[in-house]
């Protein structure tokens, strides 16, 4: 079972930037990675994914100004988001997931953006 932990949420103005970092407790090598947001009153949705061979997915209203990474000799995967908006306001989630072994969740980081 593979247990995931998200940092790097917090408050940013708007235009401003954030790095969120997902930590894993073992090897990612075999999942696909993601981060997904779910903002009050909304379903959760993903926001980017990056696949065992580095291959990015990002939903629309992130591309551009949203990157996603991994590191998998760290266990780790990155979500940097630039030119924030009010709208990206939400609770981030770390997810991992293999065809084989299932889904994991982090327990998630809040977003805030205000000025």
């Amino acid at each position: 079972q593979v247990q995931l932990v998200e940092s790097g949420g917090g408050l940013v103005q708007p235009g401003g930037s954030l790095r969120l970092s997902c930590a894993a407790s073992q090897n990612i090598f075999e999942y696909v990675m993601g981060w997904y947001r779910q903002a009050p009153g909304k379903q959760r949705e993903m926001v980017a994914t990056i696949s065992r061979g580095g291959a990015t997915n990002y939903a629309d209203s992130v591309k551009g100004r949203f990157t996603i990474s991994r590191d998998n000799g760290k266990k780790t995967v990155y979500l940097q988001m630039n030119s924030v908006k009010p709208e990206d306001t939400a609770v981030y989630y770390c997810n991992a997931l293999s065809p084989v072994v299932g889904t994991y969740w982090g327990q998630g980081t809040q977003v805030t953006v205000s000025s």
